[in-house]
Protein backbone atom coordinates (compact mmCIF):
# COMPACT_ATOMS: atom_id res chain seq x y z
CA UNK A 1 0.00 0.00 0.00
CA UNK A 2 1.13 3.80 -1.08
CA UNK A 3 0.83 6.62 0.63
CA UNK A 4 -1.84 8.37 0.56
CA UNK A 5 -4.17 10.98 1.48
CA UNK A 6 -7.86 10.35 2.32
CA UNK A 7 -10.68 12.86 2.33
CA UNK A 8 -12.52 14.75 4.87
CA UNK A 9 -16.37 13.27 5.50
CA UNK A 10 -18.85 16.04 6.34
CA UNK A 11 -22.02 15.15 7.22
CA UNK A 12 -24.19 18.45 7.69
CA UNK A 13 -27.80 18.80 9.01
CA UNK A 14 -28.04 15.08 7.64
CA UNK A 15 -31.96 13.62 7.61
CA UNK A 16 -33.62 10.57 6.40
CA UNK A 17 -37.28 9.88 7.14
CA UNK A 18 -38.59 5.85 5.73
CA UNK A 19 -42.73 7.01 5.96
CA UNK A 20 -43.28 7.87 9.54
CA UNK A 21 -40.05 6.82 11.12
CA UNK A 22 -37.09 9.08 10.92
CA UNK A 23 -34.09 7.29 10.60
CA UNK A 24 -31.67 9.90 10.69
CA UNK A 25 -32.30 13.43 12.24
CA UNK A 26 -30.60 16.41 11.34
CA UNK A 27 -26.84 14.80 11.90
CA UNK A 28 -23.73 16.50 11.62
CA UNK A 29 -20.18 15.54 12.08
CA UNK A 30 -16.48 15.24 10.16
CA UNK A 31 -14.10 12.71 9.86
CA UNK A 32 -10.67 13.68 9.21
CA UNK A 33 -8.12 12.29 7.39
CA UNK A 34 -5.27 10.09 9.14
CA UNK A 35 -7.72 8.67 12.33
CA UNK A 36 -9.56 5.94 12.67
CA UNK A 37 -12.91 7.27 13.60
CA UNK A 38 -15.36 4.97 15.63
CA UNK A 39 -19.21 5.26 14.31
CA UNK A 40 -20.61 4.10 17.19
CA UNK A 41 -24.30 3.51 18.73
CA UNK A 42 -26.97 0.79 19.45
CA UNK A 43 -28.36 -1.74 16.73
CA UNK A 44 -31.05 0.36 14.97
CA UNK A 45 -29.46 3.82 15.54
CA UNK A 46 -29.24 4.67 12.45
CA UNK A 47 -25.60 4.02 11.46
CA UNK A 48 -26.10 1.67 7.71
CA UNK A 49 -28.55 4.22 6.69
CA UNK A 50 -25.90 7.62 7.34
CA UNK A 51 -23.50 5.35 5.46
CA UNK A 52 -25.96 4.02 2.75
CA UNK A 53 -26.35 7.77 2.40
CA UNK A 54 -22.84 8.56 2.24
CA UNK A 55 -22.45 5.95 -0.93
CA UNK A 56 -25.48 7.89 -2.77
CA UNK A 57 -27.20 4.46 -2.44
CA UNK A 58 -30.15 5.99 -0.47
CA UNK A 59 -31.34 9.88 -1.02
CA UNK A 60 -31.47 12.27 2.14
CA UNK A 61 -35.13 13.57 3.02
CA UNK A 62 -32.49 16.98 3.96
CA UNK A 63 -29.12 17.81 4.02
CA UNK A 64 -26.10 16.77 2.96
CA UNK A 65 -23.17 14.10 3.17
CA UNK A 66 -19.89 14.78 1.36
CA UNK A 67 -16.20 13.17 1.04
CA UNK A 68 -13.68 15.89 0.16
CA UNK A 69 -16.71 18.29 -0.60
CA UNK A 70 -18.43 16.20 -3.25
CA UNK A 71 -21.27 13.72 -3.53
CA UNK A 72 -19.95 10.28 -4.52
CA UNK A 73 -22.02 10.11 -7.09
CA UNK A 74 -19.80 13.43 -8.36
CA UNK A 75 -16.15 11.67 -7.91
CA UNK A 76 -14.25 11.19 -10.41
CA UNK A 77 -13.14 7.72 -9.70
CA UNK A 78 -15.69 7.05 -7.20
CA UNK A 79 -13.90 3.28 -6.38
CA UNK A 80 -9.85 4.73 -6.03
CA UNK A 81 -11.41 7.16 -3.54
CA UNK A 82 -13.96 5.29 -1.35
CA UNK A 83 -13.77 1.41 -0.40
CA UNK A 84 -16.92 0.44 1.08
CA UNK A 85 -18.03 -2.62 3.28
CA UNK A 86 -21.58 -2.15 4.21
CA UNK A 87 -23.43 -4.72 5.88
CA UNK A 88 -23.22 -8.99 5.39
CA UNK A 89 -20.93 -9.38 2.49
CA UNK A 90 -22.34 -12.06 0.07
CA UNK A 91 -20.18 -14.19 -2.12
CA UNK A 92 -20.62 -16.65 -5.10
CA UNK A 93 -20.65 -20.06 -2.28
CA UNK A 94 -18.57 -21.81 -5.99
CA UNK A 95 -16.03 -19.58 -6.90
CA UNK A 96 -12.35 -19.35 -4.89
CA UNK A 97 -11.91 -15.78 -3.12
CA UNK A 98 -9.26 -15.84 -6.13
CA UNK A 99 -11.74 -15.56 -9.07
CA UNK A 100 -13.91 -13.37 -6.43
CA UNK A 101 -11.72 -10.52 -6.17
CA UNK A 102 -10.84 -11.12 -10.20
CA UNK A 103 -14.27 -10.72 -10.91
CA UNK A 104 -13.97 -7.12 -9.23
CA UNK A 105 -10.74 -5.89 -10.48
CA UNK A 106 -12.06 -4.74 -13.78
CA UNK A 107 -14.64 -2.50 -12.24
CA UNK A 108 -11.91 -1.27 -9.75
CA UNK A 109 -9.53 -0.45 -12.75
CA UNK A 110 -7.18 -3.05 -11.83
CA UNK A 111 -4.92 -5.42 -13.38
CA UNK A 112 -5.80 -9.14 -12.06
CA UNK A 113 -2.61 -9.33 -10.16
CA UNK A 114 -4.05 -6.38 -7.56
CA UNK A 115 -6.58 -9.84 -6.08
CA UNK A 116 -3.03 -11.59 -4.91
CA UNK A 117 -1.93 -8.41 -3.62
CA UNK A 118 -4.73 -7.97 -1.58
CA UNK A 119 -5.62 -11.23 -0.37
CA UNK A 120 -1.59 -11.48 0.94
CA UNK A 121 -3.02 -8.17 2.74
CA UNK A 122 -5.82 -9.19 4.55
CA UNK A 123 -3.96 -12.43 5.37
CA UNK A 124 -6.26 -14.64 3.40
CA UNK A 125 -3.24 -16.15 0.43
CA UNK A 126 -3.67 -19.26 1.73
CA UNK A 127 -7.33 -19.54 1.17
CA UNK A 128 -7.14 -17.74 -1.83
CA UNK A 129 -8.25 -21.14 -3.69
CA UNK A 130 -10.89 -22.01 -1.20
CA UNK A 131 -14.48 -22.01 -2.17
CA UNK A 132 -15.98 -19.41 -0.18
CA UNK A 133 -18.90 -21.31 0.48
CA UNK A 134 -16.90 -23.08 3.21
CA UNK A 135 -15.41 -19.90 4.24
CA UNK A 136 -16.45 -18.71 8.14
CA UNK A 137 -17.64 -15.63 8.89
CA UNK A 138 -14.53 -14.38 9.51
CA UNK A 139 -12.97 -15.06 6.82
CA UNK A 140 -15.79 -13.54 4.59
CA UNK A 141 -15.45 -10.03 6.64
CA UNK A 142 -11.73 -10.48 5.51
CA UNK A 143 -12.33 -11.32 1.93
CA UNK A 144 -15.32 -7.89 2.52
CA UNK A 145 -12.09 -5.93 3.23
CA UNK A 146 -9.84 -6.85 0.11
CA UNK A 147 -12.79 -6.21 -1.81
CA UNK A 148 -13.05 -2.82 -0.45
CA UNK A 149 -9.14 -2.59 -0.86
CA UNK A 150 -8.86 -3.65 -4.68
CA UNK A 151 -8.71 0.34 -6.19
CA UNK A 152 -6.72 1.39 -3.17
CA UNK A 153 -9.18 3.56 -2.24
CA UNK A 154 -8.10 6.72 0.21
CA UNK A 155 -11.31 6.10 2.51
CA UNK A 156 -12.62 3.32 3.65
CA UNK A 157 -16.19 2.72 5.16
CA UNK A 158 -16.57 -0.20 7.27
CA UNK A 159 -19.60 -1.46 8.81
CA UNK A 160 -19.39 -3.63 11.76
CA UNK A 161 -16.23 -5.08 10.09
CA UNK A 162 -15.15 -6.37 13.65
CA UNK A 163 -18.17 -9.03 13.59
CA UNK A 164 -17.34 -12.74 13.27
CA UNK A 165 -13.59 -12.20 14.12
CA UNK A 166 -12.18 -13.73 16.83
CA UNK A 167 -10.02 -12.27 19.48
CA UNK A 168 -6.48 -12.57 17.27
CA UNK A 169 -8.31 -12.04 14.48
CA UNK A 170 -9.46 -8.22 16.22
CA UNK A 171 -5.87 -7.83 17.36
CA UNK A 172 -5.12 -8.16 13.68
CA UNK A 173 -7.48 -5.52 12.64
CA UNK A 174 -6.77 -3.36 14.92
CA UNK A 175 -3.50 -2.98 13.78
CA UNK A 176 -4.21 -3.31 9.76
CA UNK A 177 -6.31 0.02 10.43
CA UNK A 178 -4.26 1.86 12.25
CA UNK A 179 -1.95 1.35 9.44
CA UNK A 180 -4.17 2.65 6.72
CA UNK A 181 -4.84 5.49 8.67
CA UNK A 182 -1.31 6.49 9.75
CA UNK A 183 -0.55 6.43 5.64
CA UNK A 184 -2.63 9.03 5.70
CA UNK A 185 -6.35 7.60 4.73
CA UNK A 186 -9.51 8.39 6.44
CA UNK A 187 -11.12 5.35 7.99
CA UNK A 188 -14.43 5.50 9.42
CA UNK A 189 -15.37 2.03 11.17
CA UNK A 190 -19.12 1.07 12.47
CA UNK A 191 -19.98 -0.50 15.56
CA UNK A 192 -22.86 -1.03 18.23
CA UNK A 193 -20.24 -1.99 20.79
CA UNK A 194 -17.60 0.45 22.22
CA UNK A 195 -15.56 -2.02 23.86
CA UNK A 196 -14.86 -3.72 20.43
CA UNK A 197 -13.65 -0.79 18.69
CA UNK A 198 -12.39 1.06 22.19
CA UNK A 199 -8.37 0.45 20.97
CA UNK A 200 -8.63 0.57 17.61
CA UNK A 201 -10.26 4.81 17.09
CA UNK A 202 -8.72 8.00 17.99
CA UNK A 203 -12.14 9.64 17.33
CA UNK A 204 -15.71 8.78 18.31
CA UNK A 205 -19.12 10.18 16.87
CA UNK A 206 -21.76 8.46 19.13
CA UNK A 207 -25.51 7.98 17.92
CA UNK A 208 -28.76 7.23 19.00
CA UNK A 209 -32.50 7.31 17.54
CA UNK A 210 -30.81 8.73 14.37
CA UNK A 211 -29.39 12.03 16.65
CA UNK A 212 -25.94 12.52 17.58
CA UNK A 213 -25.18 12.28 20.94
CA UNK A 214 -21.62 12.87 21.62
CA UNK A 215 -18.47 13.60 19.32
CA UNK A 216 -14.96 14.19 20.31
CA UNK A 217 -11.92 12.28 20.63
CA UNK A 218 -11.88 8.99 22.35
CA UNK A 219 -9.09 10.42 25.10
CA UNK A 220 -11.91 13.07 25.52
CA UNK A 221 -14.57 10.23 26.19
CA UNK A 222 -12.56 8.72 28.31
CA UNK A 223 -12.31 11.36 30.97
CA UNK A 224 -16.31 10.96 31.22
CA UNK A 225 -15.33 7.41 32.55
CA UNK A 226 -12.37 8.51 35.12
CA UNK A 227 -12.75 7.64 38.94
CA UNK A 228 -14.67 10.62 40.48
CA UNK A 229 -15.22 11.39 43.95
CA UNK A 230 -18.40 13.57 45.52
CA UNK A 231 -18.09 15.37 48.67
CA UNK A 232 -19.44 17.83 51.00
CA UNK A 233 -18.84 19.98 54.07
CA UNK A 234 -20.86 22.14 55.85
CA UNK A 235 -17.45 24.45 55.73
CA UNK A 236 -18.13 25.41 52.03
CA UNK A 237 -14.42 27.94 52.13
CA UNK A 238 -12.27 25.06 53.70
CA UNK A 239 -13.71 22.72 51.17
CA UNK A 240 -12.48 24.71 48.83
CA UNK A 241 -8.97 25.48 50.08
CA UNK A 242 -8.60 21.36 50.74
CA UNK A 243 -9.15 21.11 46.74
CA UNK A 244 -6.90 23.70 45.69
CA UNK A 245 -4.21 23.20 48.42
CA UNK A 246 -4.00 19.11 47.29
CA UNK A 247 -4.07 20.15 43.41
CA UNK A 248 -7.35 17.71 42.64
CA UNK A 249 -9.19 18.20 39.55
CA UNK A 250 -12.87 19.76 40.06
CA UNK A 251 -15.27 17.80 37.09
CA UNK A 252 -16.64 19.94 34.65
CA UNK A 253 -19.84 18.90 35.96
CA UNK A 254 -19.52 19.90 39.63
CA UNK A 255 -22.14 18.83 42.61
CA UNK A 256 -24.16 21.35 43.18
CA UNK A 257 -24.42 23.40 46.49
CA UNK A 258 -21.44 23.81 48.54
CA UNK A 259 -20.04 20.46 47.28
CA UNK A 260 -17.41 19.32 44.77
CA UNK A 261 -16.80 16.23 42.36
CA UNK A 262 -13.16 15.62 41.98
CA UNK A 263 -11.82 13.72 38.72
CA UNK A 264 -9.33 11.11 38.51
CA UNK A 265 -8.71 10.56 42.73
CA UNK A 266 -9.64 7.48 45.03
CA UNK A 267 -12.36 8.16 47.93
CA UNK A 268 -9.34 7.04 50.74
CA UNK A 269 -7.30 9.37 49.16
CA UNK A 270 -9.69 12.16 49.77
CA UNK A 271 -10.83 10.93 53.08
CA UNK A 272 -7.39 11.04 54.43
CA UNK A 273 -6.59 14.37 53.28
CA UNK A 274 -9.95 15.92 54.62
CA UNK A 275 -9.24 14.04 58.11
CA UNK A 276 -5.49 15.01 58.41
CA UNK A 277 -6.87 18.64 58.14
CA UNK A 278 -9.79 18.95 60.26
CA UNK A 279 -12.26 19.42 57.72
CA UNK A 280 -15.75 17.78 58.58
CA UNK A 281 -17.45 15.73 55.74
CA UNK A 282 -21.33 15.67 55.05
CA UNK A 283 -20.58 13.40 52.15
CA UNK A 284 -17.77 11.39 50.26
CA UNK A 285 -18.89 9.07 48.17
CA UNK A 286 -16.87 7.30 44.94
CA UNK A 287 -18.62 7.21 41.59
CA UNK A 288 -16.36 5.07 38.68
CA UNK A 289 -18.91 4.87 36.08
CA UNK A 290 -16.41 3.08 33.63
CA UNK A 291 -16.18 3.95 29.69
CA UNK A 292 -18.52 1.34 28.55
CA UNK A 293 -21.18 2.69 31.32
CA UNK A 294 -20.74 6.04 29.76
CA UNK A 295 -21.80 4.46 26.39
CA UNK A 296 -24.87 2.80 27.21
CA UNK A 297 -25.73 6.37 29.08
CA UNK A 298 -24.98 8.31 26.23
CA UNK A 299 -27.37 6.27 23.83
CA UNK A 300 -30.09 4.86 26.10
CA UNK A 301 -31.82 8.32 26.33
CA UNK A 302 -30.53 10.83 23.80
CA UNK A 303 -30.16 14.69 24.87
CA UNK A 304 -28.45 17.16 23.49
CA UNK A 305 -24.96 16.57 21.61
CA UNK A 306 -21.90 16.57 23.66
CA UNK A 307 -18.53 17.80 22.16
CA UNK A 308 -14.95 17.54 22.87
CA UNK A 309 -11.24 18.29 20.98
CA UNK A 310 -12.17 15.95 18.03
CA UNK A 311 -9.53 16.93 15.42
Amino acid sequence: MSPTTGGTIEVAHLSKSFGAVRAVDDLSFQVRPGRVTGFLGPNGAGKTTTLRMLLGLVTPTSGTATIDGRRYRDLDRPLRTVGAALEAASFHPGRTAIDHLRVYAPQAGVPDARAAEVLDLVGLSAAADRRTGGFSLGMRQRLALATTLLADPAVLLLDEPANGLDPEGIRWLRVFLRALAAEGRTVLVSSHVLSEVEQTVDDVVIIAQGRLVHSSTLADLARLALPRVRLASPDADALAALVARAGWEVAANPATGSGVELLGVDARTVGAAAFAAGLELSELSPHDPGLEAIFLALTRAPQAPTTGDAR
